[in-house]
């Protein structure tokens, strides 16, 4: 590998910005507000600040500081660190490939709702009508117009994994413009990248302020604040929090991906990447907390109107089999009158107690919707009770869509960075190695828009970065601190920076972030063998519905070769070097025994 001049950025502001606009992304929108909902609240915050300090701001800083020192992507940092470490930054590429595959086409489902929402009647807001034109589609009525909208015009899903419709030609031209556009926008390298990412970090805030001011003229947005921040403290005592509460820092920070050693890279050599460190981390975890509040007010809306639906449901029953004044029974006083009725007409109100629907708002606020149902289902459906919709749709799908495109500049920037160091591909111009990557994963990536493709989706979204990220970190953490050593990481530091680290940083670095580690490795590896076979949820068309189904056997096998093919990286390439370095060795023996011979 060799090191020519390289480039930096123009200034520190557009390495933060690149920072934020990676770690920033769809998981502030919808992975922390579910976390949220599912633990407790307000309660959440407590372990995710904590954890913040102890794992996401150590972490963080170690991985730019090795980028900034080595002025290498993570192949060529780590193989300057240690040859026989090369094979982490093998790994971190490998899985940001994986990432890079499955992550453009949430864009291009992006793109498919942005341009959809330009029609004078949103398409997801009332079901279409059947063939006879009789009626609405019975799998939309079973369903709803938005989950509707999503499985079937979006996806047009199959009923499992095992059965492929051929490719969505749709969702496949979405796809294309999803890499043309990440393509132009890494087209010159850091030097593009470094423009761009003043738009990809700053407009979502734009759209979220948009957002989170029209959240608070909603009827029913106070619900779901409140909901958000009244703690159930007894979640406190579930292990299950806070392993989630570190999982999220983890992957919200964007650690182990290679991402921000690659973006170090590019800083001059002696730029405060500590300063950087803790300002991008508070950012990020600031956005989450933002964001969720933005989401938890559109939620409630949703949930307020669903509760009073229900309500109006039940009142509409009660006048229409009770001989009752209209204007007696209003939305206040349902649950007071089918007491009422009840014990007063107790036979009559038999007959229609089974069509009676349980109406409660906090089952409603208590429903827990994770990843793409919460982008594209729940929000859909809160679009689509607002004033003048479409307005509402196009800034929000365009700020999923910013969102998703800063990440993808990262993910890029992690497997660009430490091809671009190998001699044998310094002679490519920048604009045909990002050209062949992007067409490279383009074409791998159209196998998500089949019909079966959201179950692969999953697939990857599960199994493709998880474990291996947690091992990759561990190892960095690990090899920093005890391997590398610590006081020659602290030389580094101060020759960088002008002063040696605080005991904050050697603390969290030496002793608690990889124990944190460890634990949740141990807490992963014992969830999966208990978990028994992997599941994911298959959509049943007749139900209107998704149901839990259990991967085939050829899904068991593909989720072990994406667990174990990055992290193989890693011992593989320490073998490799070991021999190589043993058959130099055994030949400079033999060339000496020549020469004795001869001599």
């Amino acid at each position: 590998m060799g090191k020519e001049a390289r480039p930096n950025w123009d200034n520190p502001v557009q390495f933060v910005l690149a920072c934020v606009s990676y770690a920033v992304g769809l998981g502030n929108v919808w992975r922390f507000p579910y976390l949220c909902q599912m633990h407790g609240g307000g309660g959440f915050l407590i372990p995710y600040i904590i954890m913040l300090i102890l794992e996401g701001i150590p972490l963080f800083y170690m991985e730019l500081a090795i980028g900034q020192k080595m002025s290498l992507g993570s192949i060529g940092a780590w193989t300057a660190i240690n040859p026989y470490l090369g094979g982490l930054g093998l790994a971190s590429v490998v899985t940001s490939l994986y990432l890079c595959l499955y992550y453009n086409i949430i864009n291009a489902w992006s793109f498919w709702y942005l341009f959809n929402s330009f029609q004078s009647v949103l398409p997801w807001s009332e079901c279409p009508l059947n063939s006879n034109r009789t009626g609405p589609v019975e799998e939309c009525e079973k369903a709803t117009s938005t989950q509707y909208f999503f499985f079937r015009e979006t996806l047009n899903i199959s009923p499992s994994i095992e059965e492929n419709g051929g490719i969505h030609t749709g969702q496949a031209l979405c796809l294309v413009l999803a890499w043309a556009i990440t393509y132009m926008f890494i087209v010159k390298g850091v030097k593009s990248t470094g423009k761009v990412v003043y738009f990809t970090a700053l407009f979502p805030y734009v759209v979220l302020i948009i957002y989170l001011i029209r959240g608070f003229t909603l009827h029913g947005a106070l619900n779901g604040i409140t909901y958000m921040f009244v703690p159930k403290m007894e979640q406190l005592a579930n292990p299950i929090t806070w392993v989630n509460a570190a999982t999220q820092i983890f992957y919200s920070l964007g650690l182990g991906f290679g991402s921000l050693i690659a973006f170090a890279s590019y800083n001059q050599y002696n730029n405060n990447f500590e300063r950087q460190a803790i300002v991008v981390s508070l950012i990020n975890c600031g956005t989450s907390i933002f964001a969720s509040i933005v989401t938890f007010a559109i939620y409630g809306f949703k949930a307020t109107v669903n509760y009073e639906n229900c309500l109006g449901r039940s009142r509409l029953l009660l006048l229409n089999t009770f001989n009752v004044a209209e204007d007696s029974i209003t939305m206040d006083n349902v649950f007071e009158w089918i007491e009422k009725l009840n014990t007063t007409y107790p036979e009559q109100f038999a007959e229609i107690a089974n069509k009676l629907e349980s109406c409660d708002l906090e089952s409603e606020l208590n429903t827990a919707v994770e990843g793409t149902g919460l982008a594209f289902i729940v929000y859909s459906e809160a679009i689509k009770s607002m004033p003048v919709p479409q307005l509402w749709s196009v800034l929000y799908f365009l700020m999923l869509l910013l969102l998703g495109m800063g990440s993808m500049l990262g993910n890029i920037t992690a497997i660009i960075t430490p091809l671009r160091d190998f001699k044998f591909l310094s002679h490519l111009s920048d604009e045909l190695l990002n050209g062949l990557l992007c067409g490279f994963c383009l074409l791998l990536g159209l196998g998500f828009t089949t019909t079966s493709g959201n179950y692969w989706f999953t697939m990857f979204n599960d199994y493709g970065a998880s474990f291996s990220l947690l091992f990759v970190v561990l190892i960095e953490v690990i090899t920093i601190s005890y391997f590398y050593g610590f006081k020659r990481f602290e030389k580094d530091i101060e020759d960088m920076l002008g002063h040696r680290p605080n005991w904050y940083w050697k603390i969290m670095l030496a002793g608690v972030s990889p124990l944190l580690l460890i634990t949740i490795i141990i807490f992963y590896i014992v969830n999966y063998i208990q978990g028994g076979t992997p599941t994911y949820q298959a959509w049943n068309k007749e139900l209107g519905e998704s149901v839990v189904t259990k991967y085939p056997v050829f899904g068991q096998v593909f989720i072990a070769l994406l667990l174990v093919s990055s992290i193989s990286c890693v011992p593989l390439t320490a073998l490799y070097v070991y021999c190589k370095k043993r058959k130099h060795g055994d030949h400079h023996r033999k060339q000496r025994t020549v020469n004795t011979v001869s001599a």
